[in-house]
Parts: C-alpha cells; sequence; structure tokens
C-alpha cells in the first residue's frame, strides 16, 4: 500500500517509481517474487540464506491514523532505496554464528538454555555483528554489512504503511512478542516458524532486536537515499524489531531502540544485508 499523502513535484516523481516497482514486483495473483540465494563459504559451507530485496521508494515513521508511536517516530519522511540489496530471510542463527566462533575463536554467546541451533544468536553487541559481518565477507567475496535503520525499515514494511507487515493489530501466532499468542512468547524461537512478509522475510516483528548501521539521532536529520546515518554525538547505536520480551506496540516497523554498540543481552541479535551488483 502507498503512503496517503498528496504528492507533488519532487514526491509525485517518487511515488510514481514506486507505483511501478510495485506493479513489476507482483505477478497475477498479487503475490511478490521471492529470489534467495546462500553464498557458499570457504570450507564448502553455505551462508546464511539472503533474499534480494527490489529496489523503491517508501515512507518511514510512524504511519499510523492513532498516532501511537513515540514523538521521535514521527518525523515520517519519503525515503528512497536505490542500491540494490539483499537482506537475510532470517535473524543470523546459532548454527551461522558458532561457524564465525569456531574459525576465529570469538566468544561463544550465552543461549540462556533455550537451545542454539536454528535459534537467533543472541547475548551479541553490534561491535560482534559487525567481526561476523567482516568474517563473512572475507569468506564469500561479496560484502556483508549491517543494514541501515532506513533499509531494516523498508524490509520490515515490505509495501506496507500499517504498523506491522499485516496489518494494524498483532492478531495472534503471528510473531513471537509477549502477548502475541505464540508458543515462544517467553524465549526466542526458532528462526522461520511465523509467516514471511511479501518480501520473503521473517521474524522481523519481535523475537530478538536487530542491531542496525546507524548511530541514533532523529528522523528529520538522517539521509533520504537509505544510507546509514554517521557521526551522532549521542554514542548510543540503534536496534529495530523488538524481541520475545516487549509488548506488541514495541514491535512495530516504525519502533526504533537505542543502546551502546558494546551492550550484550537475551534480547538482542541482528540479520544482514549483502550488497548486489548494479
Amino acid at each position: 500500500m502507498l503512503p496517503n499523502i498528496s504528492p507533488s513535484g519532487p514526491a509525485r516523481k517518487w511515488l510514481l517509481a514506486a507505483l511501478l516497482w510495485l506493479l513489476s514486483a507482483c505477478d497475477d495473483d498479487g503475490a511478490s517474487d521471492v529470489e534467495a540465494f546462500r553464498d557458499p563459504l570457504k570450507d564448502g559451507a553455505a551462508g546464511p540464506e539472503m533474499v534480494v530485496l527490489p529496489v523503491g521508494i517508501f515512507r518511514m515513521g510512524d504511519l499510523s491514523a492513532d498516532k501511537s508511536g513515540a514523538l521521535h517516530e514521527r518525523d515520517s519522511r519519503l525515503v528512497a532505496i536505490r542500491r540494490p540489496i539483499a537482506m537475510g530471510r532470517h535473524e543470523v542463527t546459532f548454527e551461522d554464528y558458532e561457524r564465525f566462533v569456531l574459525a576465529t575463536g570469538a566468544d561463544i554467546p550465552d543461549d540462556e538454555g533455550w537451545g542454539r541451533g536454528r535459534r537467533p544468536v543472541i547475548n551479541v553487541s553490534q561491535e560482534d555483528a559487525r567481526a561476523y559481518a567482516r568474517w563473512l565477507s572475507a569468506q564469500t567475496g561479496e560484502r556483508y554489512r549491517l543494514p541501515s535503520e532506513a533499509e531494516w525499515e523498508y524490509a520490515a514494511r515490505a509495501g506496507t504503511d500499517t504498523k506491522y507487515s499485516w496489518g494494524d493489530e498483532i492478531g495472534r501466532n503471528r510473531a513471537n512478542c509477549l502477548g502475541c499468542g505464540s508458543e515462544w512468547d517467553n524465549q526466542t524461537a526458532p528462526v522461520g516458524g511465523f509467516a514471511a512478509n511479501a518480501f520473503g522475510l521473517h521474524d522481523m516483528h519481535g523475537n530478538a532486536w536487530e542491531w542496525v548501521a546507524d548511530c541514533y539521532g532523529r528522523y528529520a536529520d538522517a539521509p533520504t537515499d537509505g544510507r546509514a546515518r554517521t557521526g551522532c554525538e549521542e554514542g548510543s547505536v540503534v536496534a529495530r524489531g523488538g524481541s520475545w520480551f516487549n509488548l506488541p506496540r514495541d514491535v512495530r516497523s516504525a519502533l526504533r531502540g537505542k543502546r551502546p554498540p558494546d551492550f550484550r543481552d537475551k534480547l538482542g541479535g541482528f540479520r544482514l544485508a549483502r550488497d548486489l551488483s548494479p
């Protein structure tokens, strides 16, 4: 769904481009096609599953009619995602991360006794996530990185302007959060257990907070071309998506969190982006 605004000038051109993208990205029954891949690692194993995102334009921030978001989410703005990228279909799992641990001697994150394997890796800092991305880039010869805050929200919305990618109500058993009505409401869930959004991505709402590349600052001061915000003075960085411990209002597409880059806890993990050739 396109944002409900009255465009003029450059905004009209942006929205026309977005409409053309939406039409081209859908097949006859309105379902978007998903192109996924896994890059091989040097030892023959496969990297995380990645999904190619369409380029497009979207309105970022609290778009809800009831303005239920925080004040700092209400500086909504149009953002153009012009660089072709792929996004992790799932949050990076313990299975993915432990290959990095074995290869580099990095610390093994605590799983809180919930299990490892296909659960999202937790107890990792933004610095840990960046180190994993550098290792994966060296293993594959491709550029893996944390997504920007704008790229993350674009991926989470997947063409929608509602609170969640499926609508304005949390419903039941659509995500893992405190009050989302699933069997996993008191711990992380194995990735991919809930329906994917229209871009083919799972668990963008809840399960584990996801580090992004941006330092924390006002929406209004952020780039409008999808790049990460750098050079903030506050010293905090951004996490998105909420977790298994958060209430439904705190797993919305527009919800923003801030933490020190070296912070680790049982609520936080990450998902990677990968740059693609134009």
